[in-house]
């Protein structure tokens, strides 16, 4: 068996979007699994809408989400000499050939085709016939190159996904493969990349299921070996629809501004139409241990942002402490937000993970702890009742000399309701209030002790004098 090449190889005419990051990551993966050659290939024969942004969009979002490419990237655009030598060559060999028919010609065939109920199709009036007189070759109209692609029999693969797939060749009509200004065109562009870098198996969407039987008939009319086709089903949104802007068809880098790790965004897309068993959560390095073409669901898939919400959070809650705060620093200080006056941040991320599933929420969460807050003064006349008043007088005394730590502190909010008669939440509600602004906070001991004592005592103290 020859060693696994496979191909990323998208049209920089926009971001990496969550289906061709799928793609890439598939591709990736099965040459890891392999021990083979991961391409990256930038299909940028589209010039009009080809644009530099979009190829640094691409590579900068298969570099957050750590997709590394072996080779590459290779651009079509440098290859334009060795099309041109394989399409001469082509038509030496009579593989391909001249076509002259103009535009007006074939709307009018067209139209003529579409009256009789027939499937639109070029009439091979220009395809060279043994016995077969063509018209004569008019002076000014440049030609189009045609494939002559076979009359008779089928076209066929066994799809990795698929399953077995076979199409007629009279079903397909005889394509162009380099337009009259002599640019080719990108299925022919795309047997010549595949022929000439080896690729084994071709991943891709199953957009790309009607270019495969012309691509294969390309390819062996050219004598190279045809690749091993799997075709991705599409992604559907959370309501079932075909993935949109508004549920998850968004630039790959959109997820990292948003707040997701890029370890979550991988482990979710590997759940997008592939599976383990009944693993829902794994390594980057179980999914290459683990990732077959077998397992790929021909079915569509269906994004699910609670899901990817829920991996994400538990990401979050496996890094280290030092990394987290890292990452939840640079997300405040995007916010103009200082961290060093505060308390330590390790700390504040550690309190507040349980309770954030991105790193932009978790972000917001502990922003109170590093600017200057004032509590709401409805929410806090809610909290802050006339009966609650001398407990809370007792408790800042208290709080003035207590440990430290904790527990000393969860025990003197126990004395101090019992003291008074009133229940937990009737102390612990006005001190979050006070202590932070927000009515909803973890445990209030654990928020008191990190904030410290002298700015916890200035706050309260605000509040009873």
């Amino acid at each position: 068996m020859k060693p696994v090449r496979t191909r990323f190889a998208p049209s920089p005419t926009g971001y990496l979007h969550i289906g061709g990051a799928r793609t890439a990551l598939f591709s990736w993966a099965y040459a890891r699994r392999h021990g083979g050659t991961f391409i990256l290939r930038i299909e940028d024969t589209d010039v009009a809408r080809s644009t530099p942004e979009a190829v640094q969009a691409i590579i900068d979002g298969m570099q957050w989400l750590g997709l590394a490419h072996d080779e590459g990237p290779f651009y079509q655009m440098q290859s334009m000499e060795r099309y041109k030598e394989v399409i001469q060559r082509m038509l030496a060999n009579g593989s391909a050939y001249h076509c002259y028919t103009t535009r007006e010609e074939l709307d009018a065939l067209r139209s003529e085709q579409e009256i009789k109920k027939e499937k639109p199709r070029y009439d091979g009036r220009w395809r060279p016939e043994v016995g077969k007189t063509l018209p004569p070759t008019p002076h000014n109209t440049p030609p189009v190159i045609r494939f002559k692609n076979p009359k008779d029999g089928i076209v066929a693969w066994d799809d990795q996904v698929k399953g077995r797939i076979e199409i007629a060749n009279s079903e397909l009509d005889d394509l162009i493969i380099a337009r009259a200004d002599g640019t080719p065109t990108y299925n022919f562009c795309v047997c010549v990349d595949d022929w000439d870098m080896g690729i084994t198996h071709v991943i891709r969407g199953d957009d790309h299921v009607n270019n495969t039987p012309r691509q294969i008939n390309i390819l062996a009319a050219l004598g190279a070996d045809v690749p091993q086709y799997a075709h991705l089903s599409m992604i559907l949104g959370d309501d079932g629809a075909k993935l949109s802007k508004r549920h998850g068809a968004v630039s790959v880098m959109q997820y990292d501004d948003d707040g997701f790790l890029a370890e979550a965004v991988i482990n979710y897309l590997a759940r997008l139409g592939w599976s383990h068993g009944d693993d829902e959560v794994f390594s980057r390095m179980q999914f290459i241990e683990w990732f077959d073409l077998d397992h790929i669901t021909a079915s569509a898939a269906q994004f699910n942002t609670e899901k990817l919400l829920w991996l994400n959070q538990h990401y979050m809650k496996q890094l280290p402490a030092t990394e987290l705060a890292t990452k939840v620093k640079s997300r405040l200080a995007a916010r103009g937000v200082n961290t060093d006056a505060g308390p330590d941040l390790e700390k504040s991320v550690a309190l507040y993970v349980d309770r954030c599933n991105t790193l932009n929420l978790l972000a917001e969460a502990i922003e109170v702890f590093y600017i200057p807050t004032t509590p709401n003064p409805e929410i806090l006349a809610q909290h802050l009742t006339e009966d609650v008043r001398p407990a809370l007088a007792d408790f800042t005394q208290g709080i003035s000399s207590v440990a430290w730590e904790t527990p000393a502190i969860n025990a003197l909010i126990k004395e101090t309701v019992t003291r008074h008669g009133l229940k937990m939440p009737k102390l612990a509600m006005p001190l979050r209030v006070i202590l932070t602004g927000q009515a909803q906070t973890p445990s209030v001991d654990a928020v008191i002790t990190l904030i410290g004592r002298e700015k916890v005592l200035e706050k309260l103290s605000g509040q009873i004098n």
